[in-house]
């Protein structure tokens, strides 16, 4: 299992972005990188820098989720016919835990991961507490009974940070994962550029 070991807010500052949209991020009131030397002039970037910001952005929106393990999603994007960006993303949005989120079950896409690691999500009717496991369309998601009235599901409920997007459809404390969505239909709080990661991979 891969773990977060820096706090998670330091990726919203040292890409100078609120890449989850939160209102307790930083960067909302520190434009400023972290650390000793936050407030340095920054130097244009190259373009491996750029592109490597694109992928450290997009693998730190998803939560903890390994190099390894992001490099074989860009794998099998690149084996799928159409845009390899597209496919990206799509993979991406079909995890477990990226389900959990966008389902607004809990605040955080970090919290969702913990939350179906410690086992209260059923898929299709069944236990499952592996937060990576890739859902195919009409696959339906559920809080466990006993797991609904977790203060951190209800506070997820009620919070009006985030919408729930189209390709994930919620009956309650149900969802189910309609299609593969789109790029634009992914309700990203900042831009998010998948061409230049299959630009870094690619090199």
């Amino acid at each position: 299992m891969s773990k977060r070991i820096q706090a998670k807010y330091k990726i919203d500052r040292r890409m100078g972005e609120n890449i989850w949209g939160r209102a307790k991020s930083p960067v909302n009131s520190r434009e400023y990188g972290p650390g000793q030397h936050g407030q340095r002039r920054k130097g244009k970037l190259s373009d491996f820098g750029i592109q490597l910001r694109a992928k450290q952005k997009l693998k730190g929106y998803y939560g903890s989720i390994s190099e390894k393990q992001f490099r074989r999603y860009y794998d099998e994007a690149v084996r799928r016919r159409g845009d390899t960006g597209e496919h990206l993303i799509g993979i991406l949005e079909c995890r477990l835990d990226a389900i959990v989120y966008r389902a607004k079950f809990v605040p955080t896409v970090f919290a969702a991961r913990q939350f179906v690691n410690h086992g209260h999500v059923l898929v299709n009717g069944k236990r499952c507490n592996i937060p990576s496991r890739l859902l195919k369309a009409g696959d339906v998601v559920e809080i466990r009974e006993k797991s609904r009235n977790i203060p951190m599901v209800l506070e997820a409920a009620q919070s009006p940070e985030r919408d729930v997007p189209e390709y994930v459809s919620v009956d309650g404390h149900k969802a189910t994962y309609v299609r593969i969505p789109a790029l634009d239909e992914v309700p990203y709080p900042v831009i998010m550029e998948p061409n230049l990661v299959v630009e870094f991979y690619s090199r």
